[in-house]
């Protein structure tokens, strides 16, 4: 089978490789998105690809349908260096840029919202966005983040839900004033609250901050807070991976607010 891309210099593969700099991709205002599922969940969101590549020997007898202007037909090998995975699958994608604006986000019913700060790992980005796609959030505000919500690490640890839920990188400053707008209490997750999370009412409007592990929120969300809640530590360790305690106030959210609708 003829291959679109066989050499390991051609222009195109060092782009590739380029666009996993957050630089270049704000330079492009492009985002890489690999593997078949991700790919699909993007697709399904309402994305279209400029270019779609593919490594046939390793994604078999996979397709994709997708109104793209590019496909591009690669080498294993060429395939292995545009990859940033382990056990390639054979898909990588260009999508532009979303462009989402947080005033366009709509809110039905008690709003539930959660806020992450300064979150510097892929890994803890992405599966907050699983958490917040699996508890069906009204909308994830990404705060002066130190990892964008596009690194190519983010879309696979989210295992593509950053295409799925409404998620918007902000300023704190932004974040609070729409908060406020839309009539949202605050809760601050801190090691340092009296009050444990499960002893308040979250079937009201709120917001949910959380700050990364080593750090915890900045004095902005601490400040601001209409209220300070803490998950109960039994140990010897005074804080939980900032993923793991977004995965359980989260759900006792949701916890709650079924408890409240199945009365």
């Amino acid at each position: 089978m003829r291959m679109d891309i066989t050499s390991l210099q051609n222009p195109r593969v060092k782009q590739l490789v380029r666009l996993r700099e957050r630089r270049e991709r704000e330079s492009e205002g492009l985002i890489l998105v690999e593997g078949l599922y991700e790919i699909e969940t993007a697709l399904a969101s309402g994305l279209i690809p400029h270019t779609l590549y593919i490594a046939p020997d390793l994604a078999g007898e996979n397709k994709i349908h997708a109104p793209t202007t590019e496909l591009i037909t690669v080498t294993t090998p060429v395939f292995e260096k545009i990859s940033y995975r382990d056990n390639p699958d054979g898909w990588l994608a260009v999508f532009p840029v979303p462009q989402r604006s947080l005033e366009e986000f709509k809110i039905v019913g008690i709003p539930f919202v959660i806020v992450a700060e300064a979150i510097e790992k892929p890994g803890n980005l992405g599966a907050i966005l699983r958490t917040a796609d699996a508890a069906g959030v009204d909308a994830l505000l990404v705060c002066d983040p130190r990892v964008d919500i596009y690194n190519p690490n983010v879309v696979r640890a989210s295992r593509g839900t950053v295409f799925t839920v409404p998620v918007a990188q902000v300023t704190n400053v932004h974040a609070l004033d729409w908060i406020h707008k839309n009539k949202i209490n605050v809760l601050a997750a801190t090691p340092s609250a009296e009050i444990v999370f499960s002893d308040v009412d979250l079937r009201k409007p709120v917001a949910m901050a959380v700050g990364t592990e080593d750090e915890g929120l900045s004095n902005f969300w601490l400040d601001n807070a209409d209220q300070k809640v803490m998950i109960p530590m039994m140990g010897t360790v005074n804080s939980l991976n900032v993923s793991t305690s977004t995965a359980i106030l989260a759900y006792e959210v949701v916890r709650q607010r079924r408890a409240e609708s199945h009365k």
